[in-house]
């Protein structure tokens, strides 16, 4: 991802909890001493919305208009006000009438309550919460990992952990509405997996609603997946693809599911690396190259550009079928493209899909594992909600 222009990490709830950064996250994040949660979302910019004004060409007059309102960072104006040649540009946006303002204390304020009140083992989550706060364009920009310590999966063979959070982000440009999804991060390769539940988003208009509620319905969601995440995964490490009966490379397999080359080279390197065998494959490895690329190579933005990907990294492990068939469905259509004015494939080519199908067929049998454990944490999401 695009480097941020500034990174805050924080540990710890505010200034009565005494959290220590894990072992593993501190050496990823060596530098300054964290923050609290508290203090590090108070830091943010926020916004505020003023008139709008524009220039009749004709009497070069500045005519109000009511449609439309600016907003603009407090202090940043409060500073220009007193110095016109002030660096910092104080304005976000000029939104609609009908833009609802949602500053960050609005959004994880009521996150702290319920950190308070929740707790892992009896003890409060204000107490394991660590994570970092990544700002862009002047702060307008905001994403941030959420994580706590102890709400984890341990794989064996691996001294740490994978650690469960969430997380969110929004902007004051009329891009990024407000959002929340599950997330977690892989303290052996320090790898980030994302979108492990549905996104949540609350829009920039109307009413806003209730955010502890959202908050506390978000943190049951995250434990019933931290609950399961193990299970997906032992069930992937039994799913082997045989690259030598297959007819791509591992490479191009990932540019079939859809990556781009510098992506997919960067998956290889890191799926063959940590494979027994460079030929046979297991899907957990294959997704854990895709996110290996996507956390420390990709070249986009958070956002739309990234979450792109992530799903089709996240299909590898929690959809093993569906992604066997897009790579079908992409090899065949290459084929056809590859054909002489679109006639059918050569006797090679079907040979080829062929391969593909029997790795389809063998699979099935764990595809159904796979149907019936995500049938049995959707019903949870529903019963955790009601």
């Amino acid at each position: 991802m695009k480097d941020p222009e500034t990174a805050t990490v924080f540990a710890g709830l505010d200034g009565r909890t005494n959290t220590e950064l894990p072992e593993w996250y501190a050496e990823q994040h060596g530098g300054p001493e964290p923050i609290s949660f508290s203090a590090a979302i108070r830091e943010l910019p926020q916004a505020i919305d003023t008139a709008v004004a524009y220039r009749n060409p004709h009497s070069d007059e500045w005519v109000e208009t009511e449609r439309f309102n600016a907003l603009v960072e407090p202090s940043r104006a409060r500073s220009q006000g007193r110095d016109a040649d002030a660096e910092t540009d104080p304005l976000f946006h000029i939104p609609t009438d009908s833009y609802s303002i949602i500053n960050p204390v609005d959004v994880y304020g009521p996150l702290e309550e319920v950190l308070r009140e929740e707790t892992i083992d009896g003890t409060p989550l204000g107490d394991v919460i660590f994570g970092e706060i990544r700002r862009y364009r002047g702060g307008g920009e905001v994403h941030m990992d959420i994580m706590f310590d102890g709400l984890e999966v341990h794989l064996p063979g691996r001294s740490d952990p994978i650690t469960m959070g969430v997380t969110s982000g929004y902007d004051f440009f009329g891009e990024h509405a407000v959002y929340v999804e599950g997330f977690a991060q892989d303290g052996y390769c320090s790898n980030t997996m994302r979108s492990l539940t549905d996104k949540e988003v609350i829009k920039h208009v109307g009413d806003v609603r209730n955010f502890r509620s959202w908050w506390e319905e978000l943190l049951a969601q995250v434990e019933l997946v931290a609950d399961d995440l193990f299970e997906f995964i032992r069930d992937a490490q039994d799913i082997e693809l045989d690259f030598s009966e297959l007819p791509f490379t591992v490479t191009e397999f990932y540019t079939l599911l859809g990556f781009p080359d510098y992506l997919a080279e960067r998956a290889t390197g890191d799926a063959e690396a940590n494979a027994a065998s460079p030929f046979e494959i297991d899907m957990w490895t294959l997704h854990s190259g895709a996110t290996y690329a996507l956390t420390h190579f990709f070249q986009g933005k958070e956002g739309a550009s990234l979450d792109q990907y992530v799903r089709i990294a996240n299909d590898i492990l929690f959809n093993p079928e569906g992604t066997i068939e897009r790579v079908e469905q992409a090899y065949e259509q290459q084929l056809e493209a590859d054909g002489d004015d679109g006639s059918q494939a050569s006797l090679a080519g079907e040979r080829a899909l062929a391969s593909i199908e029997r790795v389809s067929d063998d699979l099935q049998e764990k595809v159904e594992q796979f149907e019936e454990r995500e049938d049995a944490l959707r019903e949870r999401f529903q019963e955790a909600m009601a």
